[in-house]
């Protein structure tokens, strides 16, 4: 559950607060976040393809969490042997200790080896919003004004089978999300109206809108019956739509900046929300209100409930990744991204979950202490993720104006 920092070129969306940054989307040219003016995160991203590496850029490869750490962490304690730590438990009075991670880190069912790149599809701007369907038959990929969605279910190049014309011409889909059904798919982005598409229909059309106060969206996310959607708005609010009567139920007020990304967890009844305002929120669906808090020292710009344990995992402008426990006061601080950390998701079995960042990034994750299972390299910021629902795929939207769809190999 994506947000993207100073990655989007410059855009109409003036953001509520100009103190603080707006979320990251697309990006042109700059050196790093931490130099940026801290009243406002221009929308750009280091966007540049023609980087060399050592290896291909887009190759997967194994890595031994245990052999290897970023340059973040070397200023960091160091586990025996002298290699550079980078995944730290944090007890809750404060102390920071290197893990030692078991036997069984890197193998065992469900967890992956690598990832193999199946599919460039060549969108043509900054995606700043991917998904798959449930079948992994269709990919969507969001970028200035329009949808594109793509076959992925046969080998060869690809072009998109259907355009679904969302925004104005210069406005950013932010997020795209189907239902649970394959159906529908509800989009927004930078303006005041989500859109709701029937992919049912003979050719894709908008069958409903839905329309707040907020000049844009950040980040949707849908209820697992599938009646409700929130929507985390750029002026702070969480909005709350039934989606059969297409109407506004309620506002969850709390963030003092934009709400930035969103997931769901204990089977629909809890809502989990990150921020521009450093804070990640807790809210009872049933209840309507706020049932936590927890205050960090950089914006949050993604995060992810596991699916079937007690751990959300944070991406902060910082860098960091961070995997707090959501019952007690503990955590595990990851330290791999060497930039802002763009997007995150679990997948469904709850062992692993990928991050992406400013630094052109894919990594792939244990579940709960990080071990690094594999990590891929792109030419450019990766802005969003999407895992298929069977975890074989992974999709990643960059800003190399393509998205990229990759083989999870056990």
């Amino acid at each position: 559950m994506t947000f993207l920092p100073a990655l989007l070129p410059p855009s109409p969306v003036t953001p509520p607060h100009p103190r603080k940054r707006p979320p990251p989307g697309p990006a042109r040219p700059v050196t790093s976040a931490s130099s940026l003016p801290s009243q406002r995160l221009p929308r750009t991203a280091s966007v540049s393809s023609s980087v060399v590496y050592g290896r291909s850029p887009m190759m997967a490869f194994e890595s031994h969490p245990h052999l290897r750490g970023s340059s973040v962490s070397s200023s960091l304690p160091s586990i025996p042997g002298g290699k550079p730590a980078y995944s730290f438990h944090v007890s809750a009075d404060g102390q920071m200790q290197p893990v030692p991670f078991p036997s069984d880190a890197l193998v065992g069912a469900g967890i992956p080896r690598h990832a193999r790149q199946l599919h460039t599809l060549a969108h043509g701007e900054v995606v700043c919003a991917v998904t798959i369907s449930g079948s992994t038959q269709h990919v969507y990929t969001g970028g200035k004004g329009c949808v594109k969605v793509w076959d992925v279910g046969q080998p060869g190049a690809k072009t998109p089978v259907a355009q679904l014309d969302c925004l104005n011409r210069d406005n950013y889909i932010r997020s795209c999300k189907l239902l649970p059904d394959g159906r529908s798919l509800i989009v927004g982005g930078e303006a005041s109206t989500l859109s709701i598409w029937d992919l049912a229909a003979p050719t894709p059309r908008i069958k409903a809108e839905l329309t707040s106060s907020a000049p844009a969206c950040y980040a949707l996310a849908v209820s697992p019956d599938a009646k409700v959607c929130f929507s985390c708005c750029s002026d702070g609010n969480i909005v709350v739509w039934d989606l059969q009567n297409q109407t506004m139920v309620r506002q969850f007020q709390g963030h003092t900046d934009g709400a930035s990304c969103i997931d769901i967890s204990d089977y629909g009844t809890r809502l989990w929300t990150g921020g521009l305002d450093n804070t990640v929120r807790c809210w009872d669906l049933r209840e309507g209100r706020q049932l936590q808090q927890h205050d960090f020292s950089s914006q949050i710009f993604s995060l992810g409930h596991c699916p079937n344990q007690d751990w959300l995992a944070v991406g902060m402008e910082s860098s960091n990744v961070e995997i707090l426990h959501v019952r007690k006061p503990e955590k595990y601080q990851l330290h791999l991204h060497e930039s802002c950390v763009l997007s995150l998701k679990f997948a469904s079995c709850g062992r692993w979950f990928v991050s992406t960042g400013k630094d052109n990034l894919l990594n792939a994750w244990r579940t709960p202490y990080g071990a690094s299972i594999f990590q891929s390299k792109e030419s450019s910021s990766v802005l969003s993720c999407d895992i298929s629902r069977n975890n074989k795929y992974i999709v990643t939207g960059s800003g190399d104006k393509k998205a990229t769809v990759y083989e999870v190999v056990y």
